[in-house]
């Protein structure tokens, strides 16, 4: 499966034939286009090169000589709001940039220094796309059905988990949309806030002036909200405080990273958090990871017949004429020859019940915590996965390339 991208306007390209303006327009309307998620500016002794990240995945598109790419940074960190003659340290900055179709791109720009000049990352964030129902996301209609009940829930504790990039903001956006009917009053606390949300009182740390995490939260909770979303845990005061808060009758929402599930609980626990106050307010945790879907126009079906077991463990959630094929999509005009369209979540949820609060405050292994949540209905990792292969979602060679074997290999 080949994964080129169509060529990108700046590569080879010199500011003495093209404005800088110019240049940026043609960047961020080819990365939109794609759509990539973040640009990158990579400094090299002679050239300045410069990557997309498309559905996840880093590719360099262009380079183009270092005199026009230092120009080209210092015009975005002046558009950004930040300071170009700093370039010893690193810097953030954002830039609502207007596009010709009429929409705007919010733009977060940060930079580093490194051996050769400045490196830049720029993310790019579409408000105008909206935001996504529960319903597209990924889950599995078992996932879902104990999504919504905790959704349901007036209190509690909600973690969402997974790596970088696994799509944790979006689900959380997505549990808010679905609250935000008003009748509650919700508040966030983000680093930085992604998109507005109207009826939402949304607040943004900010470390310049100490105003992090544990200093926010506690802030909030003076304003009587019934709804809670912390960007990220952490910190102890920060776990400590949603805890409490969960606790106390509101209905806290937060991200924090751990493979599994399961294993939310032992972040909290490595974070000081009493066992006992979180078995008593923990009501579930999501962990996602997200995968390419298979291109539609070039998707191919390969027999597997001589593998009759590959799907057995899935098969009383296949539908009719499911788990009969693998698939594969060799690249076409139509997915830019990568072979994939889009991404969708694999997603597992696991509900707190009784029996798996006691086994928080006995601090049982994740994996054991896991088991229990499985054998209760939760759909792990490894079977959601599977399931996706065998729909024709995506293919085997993505799945493992995005989770980790050892939560695809079955237990001994």
């Amino acid at each position: 499966m080949t994964s080129e991208l169509p060529g990108c306007p700046l590569d080879g390209m010199n500011l003495d034939e093209m404005s800088v303006e110019l240049a940026i327009r043609q960047l961020f309307d080819y990365a939109a286009a794609l759509p990539a998620s973040d640009i990158f500016l990579t400094a090299h002794e002679n050239s300045v090169a410069v990557s997309v990240r498309h559905l996840g995945t880093y590719k360099c598109v262009a380079a183009i000589v270092a005199s026009a790419g230092r120009h080209f940074i210092n015009h975005v960190k002046a558009s950004a709001g930040m300071d170009v003659a700093q370039r010893r340290r690193p810097a953030d900055g954002r830039w609502l940039y207007p596009m010709e179709n009429g929409k705007r791109l919010d733009v977060r720009v940060s930079t580093i220094p490194t051996l050769y000049g400045e490196d830049m990352a720029i993310r790019l964030l579409d408000s105008s796309i909206g935001l996504m129902e529960l319903e597209n996301l990924g889950f599995h209609r078992k996932s879902l059905d104990i999504m919504m009940s905790l959704l349901a829930r007036p209190s509690g504790l909600i973690l969402v988990t997974g790596p970088a990039g696994a799509g944790k903001t979006t689900t959380l956006y997505s549990c808010l949309q679905y609250l935000n009917d008003g009748t509650r009053k919700i508040n966030t606390i983000e680093d930085p806030i992604e998109y507005v949300l109207d009826g939402v009182r949304q607040s943004q740390v900010n470390p310049k002036i100490r105003l992090g995490f544990p200093e926010l939260l506690t802030s909030v909770l003076r304003q009587s909200p019934d709804v809670i979303m912390v960007g990220e845990i952490r910190d102890p005061i920060t776990a400590e405080t949603a805890v409490r808060a969960a606790n106390s009758g509101q209905l806290v929402f937060a991200t924090l990273h751990a493979p599994i599930a399961a294993g939310a609980v032992d972040s909290m626990l490595a974070l000081d958090v009493v066992p006992y106050f979180l078995s008593t307010c923990l009501i579930g945790v999501v962990s996602q990871r997200l995968v390419r879907t298979l291109c539609e126009e070039c998707r191919m079906s390969f027999d597997l017949s001589a593998a009759p077991e590959t799907f057995r463990d899935i098969k009383h959630l296949l539908e009719p004429g499911q788990g009969e094929c693998l698939y594969s999509s060799p690249g076409c005009e139509h997915c830019n020859h990568t072979g994939f369209t889009n991404r969708t979540g694999v997603v597992e949820v696991l509900r707190a019940t009784t029996e798996i609060r006691q086994m928080i405050v006995e601090r049982r292994r994740a994996r054991e915590i896991s088991d229990m949540a499985v054998r209760q209905g939760m759909l792990d990792l490894r079977h959601g996965a599977l399931l996706k292969v065998a729909q024709g979602v995506t293919c085997m060679e993505e799945v493992v390339r995005r989770i980790p074997m050892e939560y695809l290999l079955p237990e001994d």
